[in-house]
């Protein structure tokens, strides 16, 4: 199983927060708490942050906070892929890498660093807000 593979303790708490951002990726840990507790029932907060904080540690799911935005969490992970967001309803889709391999961007300059990622966020309005608004 995935958690043991990490050496993580299965829990019904983290087994809640992985099916939840399953089916509900690039969800903020409130999303996550409300979706877990209705399933399950008594749920802190603090339980869903504490492993959201031990799955990304693991790299079983990764954090992602555009400006002005709560972090969201995701399943996918090592790809350097990024990210579509709606400046309206905030809906937040995944795009494949901009070209060719990790990282798919070069810096002009790399100062010396060695780089191996780059984090895109595209920002626009989805087709649904983008027809109620134009």
């Amino acid at each position: 199983m995935l958690l043991r593979r990490h050496g993580l303790n299965v829990t019904t708490q983290r087994l809640g927060v992985l099916r939840a951002l399953s089916e509900r990726p690039h969800s903020t840990a409130e999303d996550i708490y409300k979706a877990v507790r209705a399933e399950i029932g008594a749920l802190s907060r603090q339980a869903v942050y504490d492993a959201l904080t031990a799955f990304t540690g693991k790299g079983i799911l990764r954090r992602i906070q555009p400006a002005g935005s709560p972090a969201r969490y995701e399943h996918r992970v090592g790809d350097n892929h990024h990210h579509l967001v709606c400046r309206h309803c905030s809906r937040m889709v995944d795009v494949d890498c901009a070209v060719g391999e990790t990282p798919c961007l070069t810096a002009a300059d790399d100062s010396g660093y060695e780089i191996d990622e780059a984090e895109v966020v595209y920002w626009g309005h989805c087709s649904d807000c983008a027809a109620a608004i134009f």
